[in-house]
């Protein structure tokens, strides 16, 4: 994959953000930074990344969201806020086996989506 200078802008800026955007946040933080880059480009280049594995996207009612990671790994959604927050879990042995064995798949691969609220100090 070709690195131009836009895709280089938009991958920047979701590993410094370190958290998942829109292609409208992309957009207008870009811009709000002096980075100039229209709309087109903004998305051509978040599918172009994600496409080749390099970024992650996550379908939410309200659209994409995408992230700086495209390892497998969870994710816990605020429920008040709705932030969502990266997560390695691994899950116990026994655990998967049963999994396994209810449902009569090799598990090979797991991602889990959590929701939950801070809890009151």
């Amino acid at each position: 994959m070709r690195l131009s200078r836009q895709r280089r802008m938009v991958l920047d800026l979701l590993w410094d953000e370190k958290s998942h955007l829109s292609a409208r946040d992309i957009f207008d933080k870009l811009n709000n930074q002096g980075r100039h880059i229209g709309h087109t480009s903004v998305y051509q280049n978040l599918e172009a990344l994600q496409s080749a594995g390099v970024i992650e996207c996550i379908e939410r009612a309200s659209g994409r969201l995408y992230g700086y990671r495209a390892d497998p790994h969870s994710h816990l959604t605020c429920t008040q806020s709705g932030a969502i927050h990266d997560l390695d879990v691994l899950l116990p042995d026994h655990l998967l086996r049963q999994i396994e064995e209810q449902t009569g798949f090799a598990i090979e691969s797991y991602t889990l989506h959590l929701s939950g609220r801070p809890r009151p100090s």
